[in-house]
């Protein structure tokens, strides 16, 4: 995957999908002791970053003559398959999404939402994603990974495009990893146009497995545990070509803990009047919890997505 690859994505998506804001932050400058601007992935399509890959990856598919009647099928956690269903809606194309069996509801209610043919039947998400993989040798679905598919990481990369249009002189980006499409295709974008910009990638502490990975030299597999950030838990696929990126472009991976994820899904909303999920906040956790020295740099965090459940929302709040 190169630059080429993202501006391409950029081109096919651009009439569908919004150019979100990167606003300024003075709680977060504060709190680094840097000059922070937060990406607001969670204002986009489907109100996560994913519709970015999910698009891209439909768009490209048609346009490489793949057949409008032909199934797709995907794994999500929820704001994957949101997105994918979205776009399988409005190009006309069939889908159907595995989940986890206990995705948040307001994910899963706009999966069907959209006409996706929804199977809520994982015990987590690596279940789900061996449901999905079955279904897709069994029936002949091409799979749709939400992180192991290069027009997915593309689409992802475009972020970075906007970011340095809008902050030139952006020294670093916060990004949060689950299956490791957002940092791979931001990192990638991000090195290929500023060599020495740093890529900081941020993991819950209850499930990191690419920490784990980066350290072993090769993908390990964990036990991932509960977290508020449901987008990121889980095991990659033991083949996903993220693994590589992440080792070639991230510079740096740190973890956040339960209590960080809620002070930045609070702090969030007191500070911003934003409404973000777990993992959308996820970024800006490793700044409210102290991971990671930003002194003097100009940053952007990433908050990629806010489909959270209101009794969660309001648990949080609570909580912090």
């Amino acid at each position: 995957m190169t630059l080429i690859d993202v501006l391409q994505a950029r081109r096919r998506i651009a009439p569908y999908l919004r150019r979100t804001p990167l606003v300024a932050s003075a709680w977060l400058s504060g709190l680094a002791g840097a000059h922070v601007w937060l990406k607001l992935e969670s204002l986009q399509l489907s109100n996560s970053f994913k519709s970015r890959g999910a698009f891209n990856a439909v768009l490209a598919r048609l346009e490489r003559g793949a057949a409008r009647d032909q199934p797709l099928v995907t794994a999500s956690a929820g704001n994957h398959g949101q997105a994918l269903a979205a776009a399988a809606e409005l190009f006309h194309v069939p889908l159907v999404v595995f989940t986890p069996a206990d995705a948040p509801q307001t994910k899963l209610a706009a999966i069907r939402r959209h006409g996706a043919d929804l199977r809520p039947e994982g015990r987590d998400y690596d279940h789900a994603e061996r449901l999905a993989l079955e279904f897709s040798r069994q029936r002949g679905a091409p799979f749709i990974s939400p992180y192991n598919d290069p027009d997915v990481v593309a689409g992802a990369g475009t972020i970075a495009l906007e970011v340095f249009e809008d902050l030139p002189d952006v020294g670093a980006m916060l990004l949060p990893i689950g299956g490791g499409g957002l940092i791979s295709g931001v990192a990638m974008t991000a090195r290929a146009i500023a060599p020495a910009h740093r890529s900081i990638g941020v993991e819950a502490e209850a499930s990191h497995a690419f920490l784990t990975s980066v350290a072993a030299g090769r993908l390990v597999a964990i036990t991932p545990g509960p977290t508020l950030a449901d987008g990121l838990g889980g095991n990659p696929d033991p083949q996903t070509i993220t693994f590589g990126m992440i080792q070639q472009f991230v510079d740096h991976i740190v973890t956040v803990t339960e209590d960080d994820l809620a002070s930045a899904v609070a702090g969030l909303v007191e500070h911003e009047h934003l409404v973000t999920e777990g993992a959308g906040a996820a970024a800006t956790a490793a700044i409210v919890g102290r991971r990671i020295a930003l002194d003097g740099l100009r940053v952007a965090v990433i908050v990629s997505g806010s489909n959270i459940d209101r009794a969660r929302l309001i648990s949080v709040l609570g909580r912090a």
